[in-house]
């Protein structure tokens, strides 16, 4: 039985479920109230804390789901998904280097290399097939939560531990010297 969304609570870096594989959702879990309410949890959850993703093992439940959404602001918008035992690969070999946080590890920011291209397939709660081809910062969400299930976090993937900041330096510093930058190339 389906029951109204609940705020679930997200763990932090040091607990083990973020460092460890998630099993694969049952076939007997499909279209049931249980991945139902977890699924509905996941969204409720993630759009309370205001992030654009979050993996069953972020809220301690050590399952190969997670969910996602984009708000549309550079990009297309994208409803928020619950993928379900998904598998990713990359289309090409070119990848880009983006800023990255995590709802497990507040206020920290982090430049993370990822494919700027990928297909991913999986299924929806109630078991029917997904396929889709994403990229750009749809990608770069989906490559970050997939991380999730087996046990990576956005810090395992940087290259340049240097580029590590407190997310109001981030602000201050960073975002304010991207968008002088951007000001200089559109007035240049």
């Amino acid at each position: 039985m389906e029951q109204a969304p609940q705020k679930l609570r997200v763990i932090r870096l040091g607990h083990p479920v973020l460092r460890k594989v998630a099993e694969p959702v049952p076939e007997d879990m499909f279209d049931t109230g249980r991945l139902h309410n977890l699924a509905s949890d996941l969204i409720h959850t993630m759009r309370l804390e205001e992030g654009v993703g979050l993996a069953a093992p972020q809220v301690a439940e050590p399952l190969r789901l997670f969910a996602y959404w984009l708000p549309g602001e550079d990009e297309p918008e994208v409803e928020p998904t619950v993928l379900v035992n998904p598998e990713i690969r990359p289309v090409g070999e070119e990848q880009e280097e983006g800023w990255e946080g995590c709802l497990s590890i507040p206020g920290l920011r982090g430049l993370v290399p990822r494919y700027r291209r990928i297909k991913l397939k999986g299924r929806a709660v109630d078991g029917s097939p997904v396929s889709l081809t994403a990229d750009g910062f749809h990608a770069r969400v989906i490559q970050h939560e997939f991380d999730h299930l087996d046990g990576v976090v956005f810090l395992d993937r940087m290259t340049a531990m240097r580029s590590l900041a407190f997310e109001p330096e981030w602000e201050r510093y960073v975002l304010a010297d991207e968008d002088e930058d951007e000001e200089a190339e559109t007035t240049a």
